[in-house]
C-alpha cells in the first residue's frame, strides 16, 4: 500500500508558527492515517522593560556572597620550582622559608599534603586549596608511585558523591580537585617513562595541563624542539590533556588558538624584585642578563596565569564536574546493585546503596539527637542544682543580714528609750526647779 504525505501549514503569515502533518491512504483519500503537528518557538522583543534582564547581576551578587573554591594539584619531581610557581601565580607566600614546599620536607615515599588559603580581590574571596605529592620520581623504583595520587582524586569524588546522596545538602564543599599541573624536567629529551604512564594513569580522572619547568634553563631553540617532542609523544600515546572549549567569540578563538600553539607551556618562576631599566619586574638575575618573569618572550608564566585564573578557571570546573565526576559517580552508582552490593570490590565489601545510606544517616542522626537530647537534661541538671545552691546560699545571706538588722535596731530602739527617760528626768528636775523660783518670787513680794 503506498501512502500519500500531505503537509499544511496552519498559518497563512510567513514564518508560520507551527506545522501539522496528515498521512492518507492512497486508496481512501477520505480516511486520515496520521495526524500530527509541532509548533515552532516564537521570538518577540519587547517594549518596555520588564527587569529580568538584570538575571547575571543577581547570579553574580549571589556567587560573590558565597565565595569560590579551587583545587590544584601540583606534580613533579623535587626541585623543580613547584612552591616558587605556585607563589608567583597567585602572588601570595602559601610557601614561606617559614612553612616550605612539602618537596622540602618529605621525601621518603609519595605522599600528598593539601595547603589551603583565603585569597581575596576586589571584594572576591577565593579558597585555593594546593595538592602537592612530595617524593613523586624520588625512589629508585617508581612503580606504582601514581597511585596516591589516583587514590586521593577518587577520595575527594567519593565525599562529593556521598554529600549529594545526603538528605541535607545544602552545605556542599568542593573538595574536588579541578587541574594538575604537571611539570616536566627540562631534559630536552623527551618525556620520561614515568611522565607518560603517570598522565595515562590520570588523564580519565583530572584537567592535565604539561608544564616544562625551570624553562629559563634551555635556549628558545631548545625550548620549542623540546615541545614539539612532547606533544608529539602525547600524542603517540593518547594522552588526553586538558581540551580548551570551542568558542563562536574571534578573538576567544585566537587566545585558544595562542595557547594551544604554547604547549607544553615553558614556566620560570620567582618573587624576587629586580630593576630593569628603571623597571621593576619579577625575574631571576643571571650573569648574562634577567630572566623576567611576566615576560612573554622569556617564558609562558602570562599565558598560563591568564588560562588557569582569568579565562578557564570556571571551565576548568565545569569540565571536572561535568566529566570527570560524571565518570566517576556513573561507574560508582552502576556497580551498585539493589542489595547495595558493588561487583567491581573484592569479596566481602560492600557500597551503600543511597536508600541506605539515607537510612544509616537518619539512624545517625537519631543517635546524635538522643544523645544531645542527654547532655542537655544533664547540663539542665547541674543548672538547676547550681541555682537552687545559689537561692539557698543568698536566702542564708538575707537572713544573717536581717538578724543584723534586727539586732542594730533593738540596740537604737534601747538607746532611745535611754535618752527618752533622761530627758523625761531632766524635764521634771527642770519643771521642780521653775515651781520653786515662782514661790521665791511669791514669797518676796509679800
Amino acid at each position: 500500500m503506498k501512502v500519500l504525505t500531505v503537509t499544511v501549514c496552519s498559518r497563512d503569515r510567513w514564518p508560520p508558527t507551527c506545522f501539522s502533518f496528515v498521512v492518507f491512504c492512497q486508496s481512501c483519500l477520505l480516511k486520515p492515517l496520521i495526524v500530527f503537528g509541532f509548533a515552532l518557538q516564537q521570538q518577540k522583543n519587547l517594549e518596555g522593560y520588564v527587569g529580568f534582564a538584570n538575571l547575571p547581576n543577581q547570579v553574580y551578587r549571589k556567587s560573590v556572597k558565597r565565595g569560590f573554591e579551587f583545587t590544584l594539584m601540583v606534580v613533579g619531581e623535587s626541585g623543580l620550582g613547584k612552591s616558587t610557581l605556585i607563589n608567583s601565580l597567585f602572588l601570595t607566600d602559601l610557601y614561606s622559608p617559614e612553612y616550605p614546599g612539602p618537596s622540602h620536607r618529605i621525601k621518603k615515599t609519595v605522599q600528598v599534603e593539601q595547603s589551603k588559603v583565603l585569597i581575596k580581590e576586589g571584594g572576591v574571596q577565593l579558597l585555593l586549596t594546593i595538592v602537592d605529592t612530595p617524593g613523586f620520581g624520588d625512589a629508585v623504583d617508581n612503580s606504582n608511585c601514581w597511585q596516591p595520587v589516583i587514590d586521593h582524586i577518587d577520595s575527594k569524588f567519593e565525599d562529593y558523591l556521598n554529600a549529594e546522596s545526603r538528605v541535607n545538602r545544602r552545605q556542599m564543599p568542593d573538595s574536588r580537585v579541578h587541574c594538575c599541573l604537571y611539570f616536566i624536567a627540562p631534559s630536552g629529551h623527551g618525556l620520561k617513562p614515568l611522565d607518560i604512564e603517570f598522565m595515562k594513569r590520570l588523564h580519565e580522572k583530572v584537567n592535565i595541563i604539561p608544564l616544562i619547568a625551570k624553562a629559563d634553563t634551555l635556549t628558545p631553540e631548545e625550548c620549542q624542539q623540546f615541545k614539539k617532542q612532547i606533544m608529539r609523544e602525547i600524542q603517540e600515546h593518547k594522552i588526553k590533556i586538558y581540551e580548551f572549549p570551542e568558542t563562536d567569540d574571534e578573538e576567544e578563538s585566537k587566545l585558544v588558538k595562542k595557547i594551544k600553539d604554547r604547549l607544553p607551556l615553558a614556566v620560570v618562576g620567582s618573587n624576587t624584585i629586580i630593576e630593569v631599566n628603571g623597571k621593576r619586574v619579577r625575574g631571576r638575575q643571571y650573569p648574562w642578563g634577567v630572566a623576567e618573569v611576566e615576560n612573554g618572550e622569556h617564558c609562558d608564566f602570562t599565558i598560563l596565569r591568564n588560562m588557569l585564573i582569568r579565562t578557564h578557571m570556571q571551565d576548568l570546573k565545569d569540565v571536572t564536574n561535568n566529566v570527570h565526576y560524571e565518570n566517576y559517580r556513573s561507574r560508582k552508582l552502576a556497580a551498585v546493585t539493589y542489595n547495595g552490593v558493588d561487583n567491581n570490590k573484592n569479596k566481602g565489601q560492600l557500597t551503600k546503596s543511597p536508600l541506605a545510606q539515607m537510612e544509616e544517616e537518619r539512624r545517625e542522626h537519631v543517635t546524635k539527637m538522643k544523645k544531645m537530647e542527654m547532655e542537655m537534661e544533664q547540663v539542665f541538671e547541674m543548672k538547676v542544682k547550681e541555682k537552687i545552691q545559689k537561692l539557698k546560699d543568698s536566702e542564708g545571706e538575707l537572713q544573717r543580714r536581717h538578724e543584723q538588722m534586727r539586732k542594730n535596731l533593738e540596740a537604737q530602739h534601747k538607746e532611745l528609750e535611754e535618752k527618752r527617760r533622761q530627758l523625761e528626768e531632766e524635764k521634771v528636775s527642770w519643771e521642780a526647779q521653775q515651781r520653786m523660783l515662782e514661790q521665791q518670787k511669791l514669797d518676796a513680794s509679800r
